[in-house]
């Protein structure tokens, strides 16, 4: 299969109309077929829609892609209210227990959850919230620096940020944050727009404020915000001791008399262990590497490389970030990515490999609802396979800096637990209070900063230091509570480190069968399944902290 011949029929208000209604009156006669129907009606939409978008994001200037993406977002309301009425009238059905036996208990779980999140009253508010966070995207997506003769974006500003040379890294933070201060009202205005949005569909729906909302969004089943609220405690209590201990080390070791932000990045004296070469050398030595692990990560790995299933170089109108995406009616994900020669390249590819893996060996599942998990399952392949390619570094940065490389990694992965959080808790008191002023949210994220990340010192960076960081992370606006998925996903993922670490093929085979499970537990589930302790857990923190400090002395 190529990527390049991918090709799926642009839906219609129309069409979607006539399907769903064919679905719905199969319901009543042919239970059985009605749900065939209802998820190859389902697969061929999302897969229309995941490439609408991942076209806009290859290109946020391509006219066509944009209109198309405009088309997407002003449909999709549209499309829910079908998907959510179908949902309805399949659970309407007194045969509860027939239904469960057909579709699965967990997928009419979270059917019965899904008709709680949307209502016609909203779809217009849906659509707005599309709006807006294209206009936040567009927004990044205009950053242009002059750094030591070079022109680039946000992307191409990162190996400046940790350039051995201090002042190069200041100059890099400098140019970042001159950036977001010129558009803090723009920033500002977009979130304030979303807030009042979010707040007000939630109200609609009949809830006090969008936190309960935005949990059935993400469909978290099985744990609320007061159990996140206790992790957080867990990482205040476990993490953030140690990570200034790691960091004050830091600044020992370089001389320095403060800590700087733009130091933070900077975690080898001997310079941040990079890439052995380019795009194409890296994409060649990542083939070796999934060889010598596993031939089902090779194999896989080559269908990606070979289909033209990835798009990892960064270019200047390129949407940022990193992320994976499918299309469920063909069954082969899809990798992007902005390689910007800085050890972050390794960090996204393992990451965002890792979800594509899970995406093509949960393929099979029987339903679209069991293709992916939740996302702080999901994120654990992601940041369980970052791990698990420790042992083969070498062949992506070179012997001689793989142990600085897989040390700065842990180390990295602790330090990002506190932020982590941090992002977290922001948002369950933005919407907590959604009344307040853009001017109130920083204070609110300066209050948090201080105590998750203590060490933090901006310098003269005036913008994040008057409370404005938050702007610059993309989940804030896009996903919504969308992030403390990946500090529990972490917790776990270090939990397979640790197990590598006695038994590798163990470990790997524990790996791979969580990831052919999909969606088909909620969180709680998956976790056992696969032997690990939940991040609820008194101790799961604990314990996997003691063993990254031992790693850390030895």
């Amino acid at each position: 299969m190529q990527f390049a011949d991918l090709a799926f029929p642009t839906p219609t208000r129309e069409g979607l109309a006539e399907r769903h209604a064919t679905i719905m009156a199969l319901v009543g006669s042919d239970r059985a077929a009605a749900l065939v129907a209802f998820d190859k009606a389902r697969r061929d939409y999302d897969s229309w829609s995941a490439l609408v978008h991942l076209r806009f994001s290859q290109d946020t200037t391509n006219a066509a892609a944009k209109a198309a993406r405009e088309y997407a977002d002003a449909l999709a309301p549209y499309g829910t209210e079908l998907e959510t009425a179908v949902k309805r009238r399949l659970l309407d059905d007194p045969d509860r227990a027939g239904l469960e036996a057909l579709a699965g208990a967990h997928t009419v779980r979270l059917w019965a959850n899904d008709i709680t999140t949307f209502d016609p009253a909203i779809a217009g508010d849906l659509e707005e919230e599309s709006k807006l966070s294209a206009r936040y995207t567009e927004l990044l997506a205009t950053a242009r620096f002059e750094i030591e003769g070079e022109s680039v974006n946000l992307a191409g500003l990162a190996p400046y940020a940790e350039d051995p040379i201090r002042a190069t890294r200041h100059e890099a933070e400098r140019l970042r944050w001159a950036f977001f201060a010129e558009h803090r009202d723009e920033f500002d205005a977009i979130y304030d727009a979303m807030v009042k949005l979010r707040h007000g569909m939630a109200q609609k729906l009949g809830d006090e404020t969008f936190t309960a909302l935005a949990y059935r969004r993400m469909r978290r089943l099985d744990y609320g915000p007061a159990d996140v609220a206790r992790y957080r405690e867990e990482v205040l209590t476990h993490v953030v001791p140690l990570v200034e201990t790691i960091l004050d080390r830091r600044r020992a070791s370089n001389g320095w008399d403060s800590l700087c932000y733009w130091d933070e990045a900077f975690m080898d004296p001997a310079g941040n262990p990079k890439p052995i070469g380019d795009h194409d050398t890296l994409v060649a030595a990542a083939e070796t590497m999934f060889d010598r692990m596993d031939p089902r990560l090779a194999d896989f790995y080559r269908t990606l490389r070979d289909g033209g299933f990835m798009d990892l170089k960064n270019r200047p109108t390129k949407a940022g970030g990193g992320f994976c995406t499918s299309f469920p009616s063909v069954g082969t994900p899809f990798i992007f990515a902005n390689f910007n020669g800085t050890h972050h390249d390794i960090g996204v590819f393992t990451h965002e490999m890792g979800h594509a893996f899970q995406a093509w060996e949960s393929r099979d599942q029987p339903g679209i609802d069991q293709l992916w998990p939740t996302m702080e399952s999901a994120e654990i392949h992601s940041m369980g396979l970052e791990f698990l390619t420790h042992p083969q570094m070498g062949l992506l940065v070179g012997d001689r800096a793989a142990d600085r490389f897989r040390t700065m990694h842990l180390v990295g992965s602790l330090s990002f637990l506190p932020y982590g959080v941090c992002v977290d808790h922001f948002q369950h008191e933005v919407y907590a209070h959604p009344e307040a002023t853009p001017a109130e949210r920083h204070a609110m994220w300066q209050k948090l900063e201080r105590l998750y990340m203590p060490w933090t010192y901006y310098g003269d960076l005036k913008h994040p230091a008057m409370g404005g960081r938050w702007q610059a992370k993309q989940h804030i606006y896009n996903g919504p509570f969308y992030y403390i998925d990946y500090t529990l996903a972490l917790c776990c993922a270090m939990q397979f480190w640790v197990r590598s670490r006695q038994d590798f093929g163990a470990a790997l085979d524990a790996y791979v069968a969580l990831c052919a499970r999909g969606g088909s537990m909620p969180f709680s589930g998956l976790v056992e399944s696969a032997g690990l302790i939940s991040p609820f857990k008194p101790g799961a923190l604990a314990d996997v902290v003691r063993e990254a400090q031992s790693f850390l002395d030895a």
